[in-house]
């Protein structure tokens, strides 16, 4: 955990952008595998984690904006919790420890709400993404789960993305830590995908380490010859030469915060040409986009920036036609580039989105497009010193979406459907890094990843 002191501090700005009534926190509870006893790693609701780092379950918490009282609710393992996982702490000393003086029982914190509720007192609470987070709502407020989120205090909820989005220095080492990882993922990947493996047997490894150097992975691992499937967790594919790899992975920091990093690399460990060709293209595009993150920018006129990019360089090996700033206008890169630039990232990898994609990534001044491809845009707002965003990359061949679009003769005035016959087997590249905004421009997080051609070709040979 951080100091006790960044965990007060962080609870007292909170107390100075919501005035009155009680916030609640509902901490994160063992979730069965198939049976009471047997159940998934835990992990810790991250708005928890913010304000009161206590990475156990079975815990909740409250802020009396009225009163200035911060209160934990939890109780010391019984004895028969302690024969099967053994002791721990006292709760007074983990309270303690992030500056917490007041600790109640469990069984008070319905309590303590329904009190509020019946003195006519606000009760600020976030939408919530566990069911059985939802159950717990219903029987404290009398919402029904089905629209619980609905009632959920946008007072509270913009509070937490005003603090959260901006990352202290003591965050930016943790996300770099978590990037250290990333880094013995994919050079790992690289050097051991060969000819005649599974995909599992790669997968395995990669998320190996994450389980032994941080807190396991920050997301499903994507690793796959097929990679024209953006979200694609099968591992079942026999890797062959003229294959490419495309490994989007992430890990968790001591503290849980993400990395999150896209390399795509070939089988044989060298490129063919036309695959030279169209890596080249995406690792221009994501260059270019990296080098317009600065605070004031919004990200969605960098995201349109990268689009053309990837347009003119589509063009340049005869697959697109025309003018390219109307190609993109209009959509039709999109055949090859259906997703946004790129998230905020944090302590989860796509940072606070629990709380409303369009709450995080969007405000007053823009609104999310309807546009095929643009409507996935996760981010778009004007960017500010602190933020973390992922920059992702990528140019895809998905063939029932190009058979669809040719069927449809869409944006033919644009598109080479002829040529692109010849790419209907080829997959997909995506190059994804961390970059954090800084005062003045931005720097890429963590140690250097291989990401040229030639330092990718030589990772993959060692």
């Amino acid at each position: 955990m951080f100091s006790k002191s960044t965990y007060a501090s962080r609870r007292n700005e909170l107390k100075k952008l919501v005035e009155k009534g009680i916030i609640i926190f509902l901490g994160n509870n063992e979730s069965p595998m198939n049976y009471s006893a047997n159940a998934y790693k835990f992990r810790q609701d991250s708005n928890f984690l913010y304000y009161f780092g206590l990475d156990k379950d079975g815990l909740n918490a409250a802020i009396d904006l009225d009163s200035g009282e911060d209160i934990l609710f939890g109780e010391d393992r019984c004895i028969d919790d302690v024969v099967w996982m053994g002791p721990e702490q006292p709760f007074k000393n983990m309270a303690d420890s992030v500056g917490v003086a007041k600790i109640l029982p469990p069984d008070q914190f319905k309590a303590f709400v329904e009190n509020a509720v019946s003195s006519g007192r606000r009760v600020h609470f976030l939408p919530q993404y566990r069911a059985e987070q939802k159950i717990d709502l219903f029987n404290l407020l009398g919402i029904h789960p089905a629209v619980i989120n609905k009632y959920a205090s946008v007072e509270f909820t913009k509070a937490v993305v005003i603090q959260r989005s901006i990352k202290t220095d003591e965050e930016i080492t943790q996300i770099e830590k978590a990037l250290d990882i990333s880094y013995e993922m994919n050079t790992t990947a690289m050097r051991l995908s060969k000819a005649g493996m599974k995909e599992k047997d790669i997968f395995g490894i990669v998320e190996g380490i994450a389980l032994s150097r941080g807190n396991g992975v920050s997301f499903p691992i994507i690793f796959s010859v097929r990679g024209e499937t953006l979200h694609n967790h099968n591992h079942e594919n026999i890797m062959k030469d003229g294959d490419l790899l495309i490994l989007d992975s992430g890990a968790e920091s001591e503290f849980h915060y993400a990395s999150d990093i896209t390399r795509t690399f070939p089988v044989s460990g060298k490129y063919s040409g036309v695959q030279k060709d169209i890596y080249n293209i995406v690792l221009e595009s994501q260059l270019k986009s990296i080098s317009l993150i600065q605070p004031g920018k919004s990200f969605k006129e960098i995201h349109l920036e990268c689009a053309k990019v990837i347009a003119e360089g589509l063009k340049s090996v005869g697959l697109l036609k025309g003018n390219m700033d109307d190609a993109v206008a209009q959509g039709a890169h999109a055949l090859f580039f259906p997703h946004g630039l790129g998230h905020m990232l944090g302590l989860d990898v796509h940072d606070m989105e629990a709380l409303g994609e369009n709450l995080i990534g969007y405000d007053e001044s823009i609104t999310r497009s309807e546009q095929f491809g643009l409507a996935y845009l996760r981010m778009a707002k004007k960017l500010e010193p602190g933020f973390v965003v992922t920059v992702e990359t990528g140019i895809y061949f998905i063939p029932q979406l190009i058979k669809n679009w040719n069927a449809e003769n869409k944006f033919v005035e644009f598109i080479n459907y002829d040529e692109l016959e010849k790419f209907l087997n080829f997959g997909g590249i995506r190059i994804e890094d961390d970059v954090l905004v800084t005062q003045n421009g931005n720097r890429v997080l963590g140690k250097p990843i291989p990401k040229t051609v030639d330092d990718v070709e030589s990772a993959c040979s060692n």
